[in-house]
């Protein structure tokens, strides 16, 4: 998902009022050290209104409360020490949040609320890497941001963020983890990092201020090349200046290349998604359970609809640019070369509460026009190739260079 990396990214979705930041997720999720998993605004597509949704979790319509009541008996009556009340609600409420086993569904106090209201509006310093979390409930890196301290320290995607500054991140939520990465710009943060079946190491990072170009291109010979880094809120505007170079030029086929890109606005995929496709055509699904909640459509500003195109994708390539390339392969507008990408594809809302505190509840999951889950299983390319230790070492783009092949091989 929030629209930020390590942050997550979080992906915003259309219902009622959206907020002006990414998020994804994702979780996501929904949810970079940029602006917050993946939020997975990924790390996470993030809804914020209050409407009652499509209940699927068989959940009782109300609880028994008779046993925390005679817990809190016990802890008034015998408790040796000082009983917070404020504390105690705040733990009941967070606790039940967490009671539901999903890591990018969290109860957030008014502090961590404030908090995490300042990642939307993208006023964070942090290390430059969208996180998540794999099968296992791990914090892992989705991916680290070019240019960045995670890249440079040499993070990668799939990573697993053990502890962070000497403690262990087991338990712990995307958005807990993130903000403990988070710092003054400046000072250093200690991860112990899993990769693998290698034995942990640990990597120091110093935090800086994350500015990023959200999109790049090229034209090289007949061929356009188009990098997108991140869906943020200029990204439709700089990929419809880059379609309109390519075209103006006489590109025969374009490279989208979204590795490494941990998402951002839903808005910004269904837009980079239109640039190929026709008015009407259907760019993603949300659906709870079995229940279609909402679709999202291209909007017909196709400069790019028919020229051979080729997606390059691989495992940190979540949430919004996942979107893309299931909009793009599943309308016959693409074809996919790289690697499995990350799976990050569940929505979330947030909720503000009386008291200043803030409810952030994964409530539907994304799904490609023909059908494909993105949340936990990913997208696969057709054409699988690898990019080795020793590729990149050499600066070798194996993948690139296969995306090349294909499209010459059409003119």
């Amino acid at each position: 998902m929030h629209p930020e990396a390590e942050e997550h990214y979080v992906e915003v979705g259309r219902h009622h009022h959206r907020w002006p930041v990414l998020k994804i997720f994702a979780t996501l999720v929904l949810v970079l050290l940029i602006f917050g998993s993946g939020v997975a605004v990924g790390q996470g597509n993030i809804h914020l209104w209050g409407g009652k949704g499509i209940s699927q979790s068989g959940a009782p319509s109300s609880l028994d409360y008779s046993s925390v009541d005679k817990v809190y008996t016990i802890l008034k009556n015998d408790f040796d020490g000082h009983l917070d009340p404020n504390k105690l609600n705040q733990g009941l409420r967070r606790g039940l949040v967490e009671a539901a086993g999903d890591p990018y569904t969290e109860y957030f106090d008014p502090a961590d609320a404030k908090a995490f209201n300042n990642e939307l509006s993208g006023s964070i310093t942090g290390i430059g890497a969208e996180l998540g979390t794999d099968a296992d409930n791990n914090i892992v890196i989705v991916a680290p941001l070019s240019g960045y301290p995670a890249e440079k320290a040499g993070l990668k995607p799939k990573d697993i963020i053990a502890a962070v500054d000497s403690q262990p991140t087991q338990g712990m939520s995307v958005d807990s983890v993130v903000r403990k990465i988070r710092g003054k710009e400046g000072t250093d943060v200690t991860l112990t990092i899993v990769r693998g079946s290698q034995k942990p190491f640990q990597v120091t990072i110093t935090r800086q201020k994350i500015t990023i170009a959200t999109v790049k291109y090229q034209e090289d010979g007949n061929i356009g090349y188009l990098k997108i880094s991140q869906f943020s809120n200029d990204t439709i505007d700089l990929a419809q200046k880059a379609a309109q170079e390519f075209k103006a030029k006489g590109v025969k086929g374009v490279v989208l290349d979204l590795r490494s890109d941990p998402g951002g606005y839903l808005s910004g995929a269904v837009g980079v998604s239109s640039l190929w496709l026709d008015k009407g055509q259907l760019v993603v699904q949300e659906r709870r359970g079995s229940t279609i909640v909402s679709s999202e459509f291209a909007n017909g500003n196709n400069i790019l609809k028919g020229l051979p195109t080729v997606v390059l994708i691989d495992g940190g390539s979540a949430s919004a640019s996942e979107i893309t390339a299931g909009a793009l392969r599943d309308n016959g507008a693409a074809q996919l070369v790289g690697v499995k990408s990350f799976g990050k594809g569940s929505v979330q809302q947030v909720e503000n509460l009386p008291d200043g505190s803030e409810l952030k509840v994964t409530i539907a999951r994304w799904f490609t026009p023909k059908g494909k889950n993105i949340d936990k299983q990913g997208i696969t390319p057709e054409t699988i190739v690898n990019v080795s230790d020793s590729d990149a070492t050499a600066g070798k783009d194996p993948q690139k260079d296969k995306a090349y092949q294909i499209l010459q091989a059409k003119f």
